[in-house]
């Protein structure tokens, strides 16, 4: 058996960066409200 989880750093921008959550309307706002929210990072590097 192996395991579930196996990270991939360009996977993880594809579907999580900053590109992505600002290429469409519900995506603008998760970063609008991350700002408004104070956080240090907006979307995972």
């Amino acid at each position: 058996m192996s395991v579930t989880y196996k990270p991939k750093s360009i996977k993880r921008k594809r579907s999580h960066g900053f590109i992505e959550r600002n290429s469409t309307p519900s995506g603008k706002n998760v970063l609008k409200a991350r700002r408004r929210k104070g956080r240090a990072k907006l979307t995972t590097v």
